[in-house]
Formats: structure tokens, C-alpha cells, sequence
């Protein structure tokens, strides 16, 4: 599944006429394989063992080309860092309040929210986001035992 996903990524990118250089394989490769949706840091320090003089600048200039190209999509809540979501079919995101955990979940009964919407008040949609809140279970674990 994740080789298909970075074949096709790779492809995107062949035919946009971005250059793979092997931190923009490895960046891609990271995210494929990451569930957690993680922050540049993350990737940074995630891959700077096998580039030591990849910087963090570096990993942030590569998600914005990801980004541009339609690979990547950045999610931004309040004041926290970034995280970055490789971009597979639609999906939504359930989040903890309590550290910070987004995980995915499909809801394909939603998918026909933006042609009603649209259908409705003559808007041409673009695209819509749900979150749904809660506590992890970790979290929940923790508070039990104190």
C-alpha cells in the first residue's frame, strides 16, 4: 500500500518537473509511512541520522513543495506547530485535547456534503474539514490511575 502511494507520489512530482533528490524521497517516504501527522521537527529529527547536514529549513521548504504540488496538506491548530498529513483519499481527523494525538478516521457518508452544499446556497465548494475532539485513550488511562 505505502509503495503504491510513494510510486505515485513520485510520479506527481516527475510530472510537476520537481527534481527527487534523496531527502525529498526520504521526506516523502517518512510521511507515507507516518500515522502520527507530523511536525517538521518531527521529520527533521526523524531523518537527520541518515542527512546529517540536512537542516530544518530544509525539511519545511520540501513540505511547502509537497504542499504546492497537492501531495501534502498542512493542518494547523491554534498555536501549535504544523503537522503534515499525506494527502490519500478524504478523511477526518479525531484529536486529543488532552496531548495533542490526530488520528484518522473515514466517514464516506460525508462525501456528499459538499455537492449538497454547494446544490444549496450556489457556492462553488472547494473542499470542507471536520475535527471531532475527545480524550485519547492513553489519556483517559492516565487520568484513571491518579
Amino acid at each position: 500500500m505505502a509503495q503504491t502511494h510513494l510510486k505515485e507520489a513520485l510520479d506527481t512530482l516527475k510530472d510537476t518537473g520537481v527534481r527527487i533528490t534523496p531527502q525529498r524521497h526520504a521526506i516523502l517516504e517518512y510521511l507515507i509511512n507516518s500515522m502520527t501527522h507530523p511536525t517538521a521537527d518531527d521529520i527533521y529529527k526523524a531523518l537527520e541520522g541518515t542527512f546529517p547536514n540536512m537542516s530544518v529549513a530544509t525539511v519545511y521548504n520540501n513540505l511547502r513543495v509537497f504542499r504546492e504540488v497537492g501531495l501534502v496538506k498542512e493542518l494547523t491548530y491554534g498555536d501549535s506547530s504544523s503537522r503534515f498529513d499525506f494527502v490519500t483519499t478524504q478523511h477526518y481527523h479525531v484529536i486529543c485535547e488532552g496531548c495533542g494525538k490526530i488520528v484518522d478516521f473515514h466517514y464516506p457518508g460525508l462525501d456528499e456534503v459538499e455537492q449538497l452544499a454547494a446544490h444549496v446556497t450556489g457556492f462553488k465548494v472547494s473542499h470542507h474539514r471536520m475535527e471531532v475532539y475527545g480524550e485519547c485513550p492513553e489519556c483517559s488511562k492516565k487520568k484513571e490511575m491518579h
